[in-house]
């Protein structure tokens, strides 16, 4: 095992053998911390005018997948093995059709008063959005995509505020 500089971050889920770990965040300061994710769902702009015009099978594609990323990002620690619980005060999750893509902007903000960050809760909610969009309409149209899933803004911790420098997905 290669020895590790002071500049060259360690990965927090992993012991000194190897092993993954949770993190022990007991000591840590219960600080606001403040997570935004996006992603895209492309697909034909027949699809996105179906749901749009609210004609879907399945009934209301947007609100469906809206509630479904608040109730995934409430659930993120029985989904991803190593994080932690959390007592979230503040989900939003808004999709706004584009008919440029043609597809939706998956747009998710978490907020905590907490000793850990938010940022896996919201990368939950817009993954779970966008795959309820996806089941939604995927007997109109199976080659739907989802792209682009990513961190777009974390505030509060020791880490302090981050910022995607070019926030345009294209």
């Amino acid at each position: 095992m290669a020895k590790k500089s002071k500049s060259t971050p360690a990965l927090t889920h992993i012991d000194s053998s190897g092993e993954a770990r949770m993190v022990d965040v007991s000591a840590k300061p219960a600080t606001e911390r403040i997570a935004v994710a996006e992603g895209l769902v492309i697909m034909s702009k027949a699809s996105l005018d179906m749901i749009v015009s609210g004609n879907a099978k399945k009934g209301d594609v947007l609100g469906t997948a809206r509630i479904a990323g608040i109730m995934a990002a409430k659930r993120t620690s029985d989904l991803i093995p190593l994080c932690h619980p959390l007592a979230l005060s503040k989900v939003t999750v808004d999709i706004v059709p584009d008919k440029k893509l043609p597809g939706c902007r998956v747009r998710a903000t978490v907020k905590v008063t907490g000793p850990t960050g938010v940022e896996m809760e919201a990368l939950t909610a817009v993954s779970v959005a966008s795959l309820t969009i996806y089941d939604m309409i995927k007997a109109v149209e199976r080659g739907v995509r989802i792209e682009g899933i990513h961190l777009v803004e974390k505030k509060g911790g020791k880490s302090g505020h981050y910022l995607l420098t070019d926030n345009a997905i294209d």
